[in-house]
Formats: C-alpha cells, sequence, structure tokens
C-alpha cells in the first residue's frame, strides 16, 4: 500500500505545479500577443508589502521540494532562486517536477511520525509531527503561493478559471 503522506503530498504538488507551468506560459504568450511588457506580470503584486509573482512561484516551488524531501527523508534541494523570467520560472517548475518524480512512494512510510524541525536553531524553532506539519502547514503554505499567483495573474487580465488553477487530475 502506498503511505497516505506521499498521496497527499506529491501527486498534489505535481498536479499543482504543473497547471501553474501552464498559466505561466499562457500568461507569456498572452504577454507577447498583447505587446505588454512582461514584467508587469512577473513583478505584479496584490499588495505592496507581498512578494511579486515571480517570487511567489519561487516560494511554491520551494514548498513542494522541501515537504516532499523531509517526508521522504532526502536532502532538501535549494536552488538559487534567481529566476526572473518566464523561462526562468518554467526551467524552476521542470526541475522540481523532475525531483518529485524521482521520489519513492515507500521513503514516505512512517512519515506521519516523524519530527519535523522548522527553523532550527533560531527563537522560532518549532517541531511537528510529520502528519501535522503536511496538514497545517506545508499544505497551506503550498496553496497559498499557487492561489496567489493565480489571483496576480486573474486580476491582471489573463483569461485563466478554476480548471486551469486546478489542471489535470
Amino acid at each position: 500500500m502506498i503511505s497516505p503522506m506521499y498521496t497527499q503530498s506529491v501527486p498534489v504538488f505535481k498536479q499543482l505545479l504543473t497547471a501553474l507551468k501552464t498559466i505561466l506560459a499562457q500568461a507569456a504568450s498572452h504577454a507577447t500577443s498583447q505587446s505588454i511588457d512582461p514584467n508587469a506580470y512577473l513583478q505584479a503584486r496584490l499588495y505592496p508589502d507581498m512578494f511579486p509573482l515571480y517570487k511567489q512561484v519561487q516560494i511554491a516551488a520551494d514548498f513542494a521540494r522541501g515537504i516532499a524531501a523531509r517526508l521522504a527523508g532526502t536532502e532538501v534541494p535549494t536552488y538559487e532562486g534567481n529566476e526572473t523570467t518566464f523561462a526562468d520560472l518554467d526551467g524552476l517548475l521542470t526541475r522540481t517536477l523532475g525531483f518529485l518524480e524521482g521520489l519513492n512512494p515507500s521513503q514516505f512510510d512512517g512519515s506521519e511520525a516523524k519530527d519535523i524541525v522548522l527553523r532550527p536553531g533560531t527563537p522560532k524553532e518549532k517541531k511537528l509531527r510529520g502528519q501535522a506539519y503536511l496538514a497545517h502547514y506545508g499544505l497551506p503554505q503550498f496553496f497559498f503561493h499557487v492561489t496567489t499567483v493565480y489571483a496576480l495573474l486573474r486580476h491582471n487580465g489573463l483569461t485563466i478559471g478554476k480548471r486551469d488553477y486546478i489542471g489535470t487530475y
């Protein structure tokens, strides 16, 4: 039997990151066809104190890799975080999806009871069991950033809907 921790994480990340790749490609195409500077999308924010779209994509990818790696007991792959174009972001998502694809479901066996330590060695250190980490911290963080990207693109005129957000399942 496949671990529910795997089932509730990796396939969800893959589904939404694949959908994100698709809507980012649509945004790039729309910017080109409408003679819109791509930075109008890439630098868009919902509010001045929020990260711009490109950073929201980076963070969503970081959470997908980090959550999956911690639960699987592997090293969290890190990337430079210097993606600022649609092509860069597509590459980041491709690398992230490749990492997720390389994980074996059996690596997640027993991860619901594994101790996950966030911000170790800092005043904000927090220890959670794997199930709580996934359900109450990891997935909400991931969904927040993916949803923010969707909202930014929709708000800025890209004709996308719920099916685009959800992708293929």
